[in-house]
């Protein structure tokens, strides 16, 4: 699979749970289907969106092998190998293999404060060992790193990296990357992460998406990318006023953590739409109820998402 297979919308998955706090496989299902009827492009898996840090290895596997499963060769799966140090993710890596996904997505690594050189090392031990196609995560918020464009583009012209998930939220560093990545030849395949700018992200040229709320509206993202993809930019902008103003789900919690507010109300918003059977989260992060979970089902509701 070469880096031109990756392209549209991938949305990274969430990873419902049932009351008991177990992973619910039957709304996994749903949620996958529902996905890839609504004509998205690939999957992705444990990103942090499917609160890939509260999960046991066994979950992850768990995970891992639904979606291959449920997604049968239909759209490519994509899986999130994040962990500590290199060879703590290459035994996430060995996991994802073994389940059979279609390329693999990695940070930088954490808690150990590595240098510019340490992560450029990470990503070439990761690409060195295994025969996936390798995408690199950089999403500051988590890591506390940012990851440079120059490196990116270089591992992508040397064959390490195939693309990468920018939710750095810097729209100028992505533009420089996207340019960047364009003058050596366009190596790596570049996605946004940053919902609501989805259309700057790709006038500037971004090969497509990889939206948290894509989960909530998958087919209105799916017909902004077929816009832009047809030249349509006044289609492009109407819809990403739309998804702007669905993306308010996010901003209706107060006083909880990023993971309640951001993902909760995702998961409110699914289970409000039938999808998956509870807003439940990862303990310690506690679900979103009361006038939280009204203010959402109306938003939700105004937006008429489409079941």
């Amino acid at each position: 699979m070469t880096t031109t297979d990756f392209r549209g919308v991938i949305p990274p998955v969430l990873t419902p749970l049932d009351e008991s706090g177990a992973f619910d496989e039957a709304a996994f299902e749903r949620l996958v289907d529902r996905l890839i009827t609504a004509g998205v492009h690939g999957l992705f898996v444990l990103g942090s969106s499917g609160e890939v840090a509260f999960l046991s290895d066994d979950e992850r596997t768990r995970v891992l092998e639904a979606s291959v499963r449920i997604a049968a060769g239909r759209v490519p799966v994509l899986a999130g190998v994040n962990d500590m140090t290199p060879v703590r993710v290459i035994d996430q890596v060995r996991l994802a293999e073994q389940a059979g996904v279609d390329a693999i997505v990695a940070t930088a690594p954490y808690y150990s404060r590595p240098s510019a050189g340490e992560i450029e090392s990470h990503f070439r031990l990761i690409a060195a060992s295994t025969a996936l196609p390798v995408f690199a995560y950089d999403v500051p918020v988590r890591v506390h790193n940012k990851l440079d464009h120059t490196m990116l583009v270089r591992l992508g012209v040397e064959g390490v990296l195939a693309g990468v998930k920018d939710s750095s939220g810097d729209d100028v560093a992505f533009r420089r990357l996207v340019m960047a990545n364009r003058a050596a030849g366009s190596p790596l395949a570049i996605f946004t992460g940053h919902e609501i700018v989805v259309d700057g992200a790709l006038l500037a040229g971004a090969d497509g998406v990889v939206p948290g709320l894509g989960n909530v509206d998958p087919a209105r993202y799916v017909e902004l990318y077929e816009a832009a993809s047809a030249g349509d930019w006044v289609r492009v902008r109407v819809l990403q006023d739309e998804i702007a103003d669905l993306f308010e789900i996010v901003f209706q919690a107060n006083g909880v953590s990023g993971e309640a507010a951001g993902l909760g109300a995702f998961k409110t918003a699914l289970a409000h739409l039938g999808v998956i059977g509870t807003n439940r989260m990862s303990q310690p992060v506690p679900p979103l109820e009361g006038e939280a979970v009204d203010r959402i089902t109306a938003i939700v509701d105004r937006s008429q998402v489409a079941v």
